[in-house]
Formats: C-alpha cells, structure tokens, sequence
C-alpha cells in the first residue's frame, strides 16, 4: 500500500497527475495519515485549492482511501526523523516509517530523508 501526501491526493482528484505517478498508483493501494484530510479541509476552507467537501464525488473519492490514525507510534517516529518540515509532513512522514508504506510526494525535503521509505 501507497502512503500519499496531501499534494498527490489534491492531484489525484483534479486530474494533474503526472505519468509516472499515475503507473505507481495504478499499481498499488492507497492509503493517507488522517492528517490528510485535515489539510484538504483548511486548504479548501482558506480557499487555497477549489475543491468542495460537499461535492459528490469528493465523499466517495476520499472515502475509499485506508487512513492511519495518528499513533503514539507515528508520534515516537516523528521525534526520529531525519529532517524538519511542516508537522503535517511529518506525521506524513512518520506514517511511512511505521506502516512500511512507500511515500509518494513530491516534497523536495521530504524525499532527501534517508528514514522514509519513498514510492517511485
């Protein structure tokens, strides 16, 4: 199973996905850290991206995705992570390490870690 960030599922619903992201996630499951759909909704709410919760295609979309809860686990690896960031990323992160689920990103900082297992 695929870890996304927040960026690839913002991609994944408006369609600007990019080739080789697409083969990766067409060829896995995917699952988000609930963080996740927090910042769909304060990115959508400060107008950031153009994409209504309430749409009837966002519901099911979103919903079909697995989504890690954060742990205590997910908080003990976020304290070893090799990199900092925005806390969001790094619960991101952090989920990778202790799902052993292959990041997809795009975020420069994140793929330079040499803790997170990245897709691709």
């Amino acid at each position: 199973m695929l870890n996304l960030d927040t960026h690839i599922v913002i991609n994944a619903m408006t369609g600007q996905l990019r080739p080789a992201e697409i083969r990766l996630l067409s060829a896995d499951h995917w699952g988000i850290s609930d963080i996740v759909l927090w910042e769909i909704g304060k990115l959508s709410q400060l107008g950031r991206i153009e994409i209504d919760l309430d749409d009837a295609d966002v519901g099911p979309f979103l919903g079909a995705l697995h989504v890690w809860p954060i742990t205590l686990d997910i908080c003990r690896a976020v304290c070893t992570l090799d990199f900092r960031s925005d806390s969001a990323d790094e619960i991101i992160a952090a989920t990778s390490i202790v799902h052993k689920a292959p990041l997809l990103t795009r975020d420069r900082v994140l793929r330079k870690s040499n803790l997170v297992p990245l897709a691709g």
